[in-house]
């Protein structure tokens, strides 16, 4: 079973938005935080953005600041991803994920201990 699942994903025309929605899947954890890949055909998995429970913080990619937001719902493991003003260069699998050992280094993916199946989203010029 998944521990973690996305939807949401589709195709948007460039300068659209799209939501996309994560959640726990029937397991119980706790996680200090939750974040967005995304990964691209050909290319390495990418940092997107990451939530921290503790103290609310949120945390962008550079190529994403001003565009996209995380708000998220701590207790209940479930984050989001508002994506507006979607450029063709977002076209990415995105995937969810959660940081159960309160990792230092958000944007690393090997510092996350669960992962949902990835939600398709892809933007048209």
């Amino acid at each position: 079973q998944v521990p973690l699942v996305e939807s949401g994903g589709g195709l948007v025309q460039a300068g659209g938005s799209l939501r996309l929605s994560c959640a726990a899947s029937g397991r119980t954890f706790s996680s200090y935080g939750m974040a967005w890949f995304r990964q691209a055909p050909g290319k390495e998995r990418e940092f997107v953005a990451a939530i921290r429970w503790s103290v609310g913080s949120t945390y962008y990619a550079d190529s994403v600041k001003g565009r996209f937001t995380i708000p998220g719902d701590g207790p209940r493991n479930a984050v989001y991803l508002q994506m507006n003003l979607l450029k063709p260069v977002d076209t990415a699998v995105y995937y969810c994920a959660a940081d159960l050992r309160a990792s230092s280094v958000l944007e690393f993916p090997a510092e996350y201990g669960l992962w949902g199946q990835g939600a398709q989203v892809t933007v048209v010029s």
